[in-house]
């Protein structure tokens, strides 16, 4: 049987460091729940190492970015020089940081603005991660310490004109001949293409006339008939560089496949790593829009008062504040699960669904906080949630991850056959 005790009693009977709660410490706004003390004294560092640069370096740039649809491709070599690129990559001139510094990298990158993390990401999360990790030896030597610097640049080409949530029926095909492959196909959405030196292109491959698995392979720009025009207007991802990638009858050497990449799983493990960092990334706009929107709130007065003032306006920044500090704990326990070599794939699609559907609904919501001023490009916040919009649906949609795991909890299914 239970004894019950008094308040009092109970408060007497507790440890030192219970009875400490009483003494609270000051709330702070911009770490809720102090995940900052979580952190080792390196992945402080080198967060506000990427705090001090996104702030510093590229929010001056994004505001002409984002009007003329222009990268300007000394970011990424300012990003080489800091190590940012390929941090978690042992050796070839990566940093070899952990997973949670590089999840803080993608955090205060994106909290300037997601263009700048996009063309970041797929250098560092897709392209180098696919030659690290599907690579040979001698491709890892001659690719990786380049693209660590950004000295060369690398695309990733998956997704097709007809085929973006399924790439299994992608149409791009690498036919074996004369001791290499021909490739032919097209890829589409294809970040830094216009730029790039060479291309991550997935094919599925066809021997003797029969199709086998898709296979990753490297074409470097100068292989043959290779068109990348880029894709202008874009409503979102303006301070990035789009494009296409057109291939017609491109012989490469077999020493050009990644000779480890064998069906799709390969550059699903290369997504992976990127939505990891995506779900890091879009908190980071996301704290953006909340302290854009909180300034904005102090500042403007209506009705003889400011509007932080008004019970709407403070539960909308509350509800936006809580969504951030919750999801960032969560990317941050998962990047401890990575650390550990314990995790699943599942697990990266709940954090990347959860943060990525947040921080859009959220940025959408706090954008009424300054009404007709929510059209302009001079306060962010509208630019912030057309960038989560993409963020929301690329690497794999909010609906698609919600099968991924509806499947992986029932065992069932749901995707069309």
């Amino acid at each position: 049987m239970l004894r019950t005790i008094r308040p009092q009693a109970a408060l007497r009977a507790a440890t030192p460091q219970a009875r400490s709660m009483a003494k609270f410490a000051p709330y702070n706004w911009e770490d809720p729940l102090n995940m900052s003390s979580l952190l080792t004294e390196e992945q402080q560092a080198i967060h506000e190492t990427a705090r001090t640069y996104a702030q510093e370096k590229l929010v001056p740039r994004i505001k002409e970015g984002w009007r003329t649809e222009k990268l300007d491709l000394n970011i990424l070599k300012e990003m080489g020089e800091l190590g940012l690129l390929g941090p978690t990559i042992q050796g070839y001139g990566c940093a070899g940081t952990d997973y949670i510094s590089y999840g803080l990298i993608m955090r205060e990158v994106e909290r300037a603005d997601s263009g700048f993390r996009s063309a970041m990401s797929v250098q560092s999360s897709l392209v180098m991660t696919a030659i690290n990790q599907f690579g040979s030896e001698a491709q890892k030597e001659q690719y990786l310490p380049g693209l660590a610097k950004a000295d060369i640049l690398g695309c990733f080409g998956l997704t097709e004109p007809n085929h973006g949530s399924d790439p299994s029926s992608m149409e791009t095909t690498a036919t074996k001949k004369d001791g290499g492959w021909v490739i032919n196909g097209q890829k589409t959405w294809i970040t830094n293409a216009p730029y790039g030196d060479f291309f991550i292109i997935w094919a599925t491959t066809v021997e003797n006339g029969v199709r086998g698995k898709i296979r990753g392979f490297i074409v470097p720009r100068d292989a043959g008939d290779i068109q990348t025009p880029q894709i202008t207007n874009k409503l979102a991802l303006r301070g990035s560089v789009t494009g296409s990638v057109f291939i017609d009858n491109v012989h490469i050497p077999a020493e050009n496949v990644l000779e480890k990449s064998n069906g799709l799983g390969a550059p699903f493990s290369c997504l992976n790593h990127a939505r990891y960092g995506i779900s890091w990334g879009v908190m980071g706009a996301l704290e953006d829009c909340i302290d854009k929107a909180r300034t904005y709130a102090l500042e403007r007065h209506q009705f003889n008062r400011p509007l932080a003032s008004f019970q709407l306006v403070q539960k909308k920044l509350v509800d936006a504040s809580s969504a951030a500090t919750l999801g960032l704990l969560g990317s941050l326990h998962l990047g401890h699960q990575i650390d550990k070599g314990v995790y699943n794939p599942e697990m990266i699609s709940i954090l990347k669904r959860n943060n990525c559907g947040n921080a859009l609904q959220h940025s959408r919501i706090l954008l009424d906080i300054l009404g007709g001023n929510a059209c302009s490009d001079e306060y962010g916040i509208g630019r912030h949630e057309a960038n989560l919009q993409v963020c929301n649906t690329y690497e794999g949609t909010y609906d698609v991850h919600t099968l991924i795991l509806g499947k992986a909890m029932t065992g069932i299914s749901a995707f069309a056959n």
